[in-house]
């Protein structure tokens, strides 16, 4: 199995002449990446490099002056930012009223599945990037310790800084991919592509089978096979996303052109910070348990928060939280500590009782976060139990069960 890490690196003493290089590079690569998405559009979403490097190569070396790789690379860009989207849409089916009702007097609802078909318009990119192959369009200079990018106008030489980059040096492990050039606040920097081959994790083998309810009132709630829970508060997190929305609507009020700059950057900064408390969460859990753990998660596509009881104005923290990045943090992390995760069905998962199997949805006070069996009185928080039922499906599939999952039916006799 091949895990890729994106290693992020900052560049250093980048003269004027460097700099205008690389802008001028990247506003060219990122026209070029435009102008295969209107073709891609226009052409019934043809998606193959071969057609449309056929069809397009003369073009982006003749009216953007790309050098033949970086040709090469914007069309590779533009087809997997499709295929990102072409997922992204599959994922989220359309959701529609029929009109009809069933015995109870309850809308029946139906799903279409969406394609790229549905894109009223090309994928656009606007912001200025750049990516280089290896080799081709950038080396690591193991003299100087310096990165050779190449541009529009030739090679350029620029330090940098890089945590713990030595450890993907070694050739006999790591495989370096693509450079992603980028600028921010004035500073340059590089996402660099790394991949190491792993060996095929045996779920039969793991020493350790830990459930994971994600949530907004404990961001994570765990649960292991020994019987010991971990909860990680998620009130400090709902205090600092309340703080950057008050801000937000202050300046929408405002409505200046400096408030929308600042609108703007506060966005960005929620994000990053977002993506830290995920990282700082994932990277804890995978040191806490240590390696050989199965970390088990709700499957929670198509999975929504359901925001009608909720007053309008905590409504946007009710639903807005980036659980699906949590998921791939833990991912990435978990198969470099020899670890994986595997995702089970989130149905009942809060509804039933993990000492005699009942499954009752009044059983649960979401006021209280209290779940009491109306049969056998056990007794927990409504998150631990979560966790705690995850953790039985998991070590189900630990077993051996390929899709273990909670019956309704069977649960009542």
């Amino acid at each position: 199995m091949d895990q890729t890490v994106t290693v992020k690196a900052k560049l250093l003493n980048i003269d004027e002449e460097t700099a205008h290089s690389f802008m001028q590079t990247m506003v060219k690569y990122k026209d070029a990446c435009n102008f295969i998405s209107q073709y891609v559009f226009n052409h019934a979403f043809e998606l193959k490099q071969s057609k449309l490097n056929k069809a397009l190569y003369r073009d982006l070396r003749n009216k953007f002056g790309l050098k033949s790789q970086m040709a090469q690379s914007a069309i590779k860009t533009v087809i997997a930012r499709y295929k990102t989207v072409k997922t992204q849409l599959k994922q989220k089916p359309y959701r529609y009223d029929t009109g009809k009702k069933d015995g109870k007097g309850h809308a029946i609802w139906a799903q279409t599945f969406r394609n790229l078909s549905w894109l009223w318009y090309p994928i656009q990119f606007k912001r200025p990037q750049l990516d280089l192959q290896r080799n081709r369009d950038w080396s690591y200079l193991s003299s100087t310790k310096q990165i050779s990018l190449n541009t529009l106008q030739g090679r350029k030489k620029v330090d940098f800084v890089c945590k713990s980059f030595d450890q993907y040096l070694d050739s006999d492990k790591w495989k370096f991919g693509t450079i992603k050039l980028l600028k921010f606040r004035n500073q340059w920097y590089m996402h660099l592509s790394a991949t190491v081959s792993l060996p095929e994790y045996q779920p039969e083998e793991a020493e350790h089978v830990v459930g994971i309810d994600r949530g907004l009132r404990f961001l994570a709630s765990c649960y292991d096979e020994k019987g010991k829970t971990l909860l990680f508060n998620g009130q400090k997190a709902l205090r600092t996303r309340r703080k950057y929305k008050k801000l937000r609507a202050q300046l929408q009020a405002k409505g200046t052109k400096s408030a929308k700059r600042r609108l703007k950057q506060i966005g960005q900064r929620e994000n990053r910070w977002m993506s830290d408390v995920n990282h700082r969460l994932t990277k804890t859990l995978v040191d806490h348990y240590g390696a050989n753990t199965l970390f088990v998660l709700e499957d929670l596509t198509d999975v929504r928060f359901a925001t009608e009881k909720t007053a309008k104005d905590k409504r946007y923290e009710m639903v807005s939280w980036a659980f699906y990045q949590f998921e791939q943090f833990l991912t990435y992390k978990a198969n470099l500590n020899s670890s994986a995760i595997v995702k089970v069905p989130a149905k009942y998962t809060s509804q039933r009782c993990p000492q005699c199997g009942r499954i009752r949805k009044e059983n649960r006070d979401h006021q209280l976060h209290l779940y009491v069996c109306d049969r056998c009185g056990y007794k927990s928080n409504d998150d631990r139990l979560a966790s705690m039922n995850i953790q039985f499906l998991g070590t189900l599939y630990r077993s051996g069960e390929e899709a273990p999952q909670f019956n309704k039916q069977a649960s009542a006799e």
